[in-house]
């Protein structure tokens, strides 16, 4: 099994996984590791055309005091609301750690599985709060302070769209029934997509490019939605909004 000397290496360290500061310390580190390539992007694009010829919007730049505001929410946010339920969630339900690692066939259909879930729960909610005035006003409205995001702007959000968001992703997974290693791959995949969705730039090598047949939106996608707000919904993949009628795919 390809998995298994991962999952090996990963059993050979579970008393962290068995620790409930686990899943705040394993969610920080890896959102502000994909974030650091793109912030230093951010800061190059000032000097160099070459970057700048990159982003979705060239005429905007990112301040320190953005960079400092972004990232102190997502810390605060962690620290004072995350842990706390996390603490609750490692009491109430103990992790299990089986010996054998899922196959790898099965780790990618159950991931693919749980970003397809993720996708369509994402869409129909940010969809009611751009619909519904009081779900916008006290739930959604700190998200779009900025109009050009940037990679920490992923979790720039109020503390209920940032628990809500992070129930669907939590429960997809319980209800699938994901290996914890399924579980861990998931969580990278999704915190990456979020920030690539979030990042400002339309790279030769972003996933939108990747996959085939415009099925996925990604960074040009969701830039478009900050830019203009009343459309393109759905976090990843085009399908929703195409068949609600709130696709949209250039800019003005």
């Amino acid at each position: 099994m390809l998995l298994q000397p991962v999952w090996n290496f990963l059993l050979g360290h579970a008393s962290l996984l068995h620790s409930p500061f686990f899943p705040v310390i394993f969610s920080l580190s890896v959102y502000l590791s994909f974030c650091l390539p793109f912030l230093l992007l951010d800061l190059l694009s000032t000097r160099w055309a070459l970057v700048r010829r990159y982003k979705l919007q060239p005429q905007s730049s990112v301040s320190w005091a953005s960079m400092w505001s972004c990232l102190a929410l997502t810390i605060y946010n962690h620290l004072v609301f995350i842990f706390p339920l996390t603490v609750m969630h490692w009491y109430l339900r103990p992790i299990h750690l089986p010996e054998e690692a899922p196959s790898l066939p099965h780790l990618l259909a159950q991931v693919l599985a749980c970003l397809l879930l993720f996708d369509s729960q994402s869409f129909i909610w940010h969809l009611l709060q751009h619909k519904v005035p009081w779900l916008y006003r006290n739930f959604h409205k700190v998200h779009h302070t900025y109009t050009s995001p940037f990679a920490l702007t992923a979790e720039y959000s109020g503390v209920w769209e940032t628990l809500c968001l992070g129930f669907f992703a939590t429960a997809n997974t319980v209800l699938l029934g994901c290996h914890p290693l399924t579980e861990l791959a998931f969580f990278v995949v999704n915190i990456w997509l979020s920030v690539e969705d979030h990042c400002g730039y339309d790279l030769p090598w972003a996933t939108h490019r990747l996959v085939p047949l415009g099925l996925y939106g990604g960074a040009r996608h969701h830039d478009l939605h900050h830019l203009k707000s009343k459309c393109n919904y759905a976090p990843y993949f085009t399908h929703w909004d195409w068949l609600a009628g709130t696709l949209c795919t250039q800019h003005d």
